[in-house]
């Protein structure tokens, strides 16, 4: 019996070691998830610590988080048992969570200022759309945001039609030029960056990477258009609720690319479809790579993408390494991405000026061979049906918790959501309410 005793305790004692163990090893994604995002909010956004604690940080372990928002360094600090991460604000750059550095290291690089001035912001306003259809979606616009009627938390609404705008609503302390994150939309936008640089004969999408750390082995096969239509092969955990590759990369790496790039080939390139978020990573630092220095990729990013498409002040957050994070971080105003929409909408072309290559759309609407129609590059799809009330030409962006932009070809609409829908059961019923849209922008 006290043989049994001893081995009963043994294996509570170890048990209870493994359980700190693996808790330990999320310390930096509890913590770092918490003060990146609450720092991004309040900095970036503009939004009140305590709005973002109530609604974004308050679920699992994040909600138990003990935070401190310090105005005068523009850092947040997030402490939970014995784990703390830091967040530190610069201007341009926007939030970078540190990892092995100081906020006075982190801030001896600065942005380049005159980048924005050579950005001059649209001096003409998206134009209104049709009055009878804007007043029609009025409604809408009221019933979704201030009255959560199609569920979820949403922050922005805006509605475009043929170009101009027939719907947009904010909820209380957002409006038409707070920058809001984008989560996975900003892979769209690295698509367009890719698309650009195809345009301008920098880049072959269908060669091979020249990636130092591919060449021993058969990943040097992969190619961009893989990475975009996500069938790389790579191996990869897209899980956000656990020590996944994910978060790891997200919130524990210095250098979120060369972490998702050093990931073994688990199936051949263009074979195998699996959502990654490393690949986007990847991809960017691949573009990063190709320029001479840091401040001419940016110049490059910030006037031949960004200030094509009337996009002023851009932050496009970056790593520790330096690298924006095409992956999840980028913020611009709603009507921003409404704008990003409607160039897509119109075939790559901004007022018609041809910013994307001739066929790019078409590239970027292709499915990818194993997805079930689901993604293209970069991309979502509707051709597998997912939102049955709606055409099946639709394509989108799609990000974390409620981030779109849906467009529409064959009804020349873009539908711009921005906000936050943390629960399964809680989650926006985006089927009902593009089919209410396209109901009253149609007739």
């Amino acid at each position: 019996m006290k043989r049994v005793l001893r081995y009963v305790g043994i294996a509570l004692l170890l048990a209870i070691l493994g359980g700190c163990i693996y808790l330990n090893s999320l310390m930096p994604i509890i913590t770092g998830y918490a003060a990146k995002n609450l720092a991004s909010a309040v900095f970036v956004s503009g939004r009140e610590a305590k709005d973002v604690e109530a609604l974004d940080l308050n679920f699992s372990f994040i909600r138990f988080t003990s935070n401190k928002v310090d105005f005068e360094n523009k850092t947040v600090t997030s402490r939970f048992l014995w784990g703390k991460s830091t967040a530190a604000y610069r201007e341009g750059y926007g939030v970078t969570l540190l990892r092995g550095s100081t906020v006075e290291q982190l801030r001896q690089q600065s942005f380049p200022q005159d980048i924005l001035s050579e950005v001059e912001r649209d001096s003409a306003q998206l134009p209104t759309g049709d009055s009878v259809i804007a007043e029609r979606l009025a409604p809408i616009a009221k019933a979704f945001v201030k009255e959560h009627a199609y569920h979820g938390h949403p922050f922005a609404f805006v509605v475009l039609h043929k170009g101009g705008v027939v719907a947009e609503c904010y909820d209380e302390g957002i409006g038409p030029d707070t920058k809001l994150l984008s989560w996975s939309m900003a892979k769209s936008f690295a698509n367009a960056l890719v698309g650009i640089m195809v345009k301008d004969s920098l880049l072959d999408i269908h060669a091979p990477m020249d990636i130092p750390e591919w060449q021993a082995d058969e990943r040097k096969t992969i190619t961009l258009h893989d990475l975009m239509q996500m069938q790389s092969g790579l191996e990869w955990n897209e899980n956000y609720g656990a020590r996944s590759d994910v978060n790891i990369m997200l919130y524990i790496k210095r250098d979120m690319g060369l972490f998702a790039l050093s990931n073994p080939l688990e199936h051949k390139p263009g074979t195998h479809w699996q959502y990654s978020s490393g690949s986007t990573n990847i991809v960017m630092r691949y573009l990063r790579s190709s320029f001479p220095s840091d401040e001419t990729f940016l110049r490059y990013m910030h006037t031949r993408l960004f200030a094509s498409l009337g996009i002023y002040g851009a932050v496009f957050e970056q790593d520790m390494s330096g690298t924006p994070l095409g992956s999840s971080y980028l913020y611009v105003t709603a009507r921003d991405f409404a704008r990003f929409g409607q160039m897509y909408l119109d075939d790559g072309c901004v007022k018609g000026k041809r910013i994307l290559p001739e066929g790019w759309v078409d590239y970027t609407r292709t499915p990818a061979a194993n997805s079930e129609d689901r993604y293209g590059a970069y991309f979502w799809l509707n051709r597998c049906g997912k939102y049955p009330d709606v055409p099946k030409d639709m394509f989108y962006c799609d990000g974390h918790d409620g981030q779109d932009i849906f467009i529409f070809p064959s009804q020349q609409v873009v539908v711009v959501i921005l906000g936050y829908s943390p629960k399964p059961d809680n989650l926006i019923d985006f089927n009902s309410l593009l089919r209410d849209i396209l109901s009253l922008t149609s007739s």
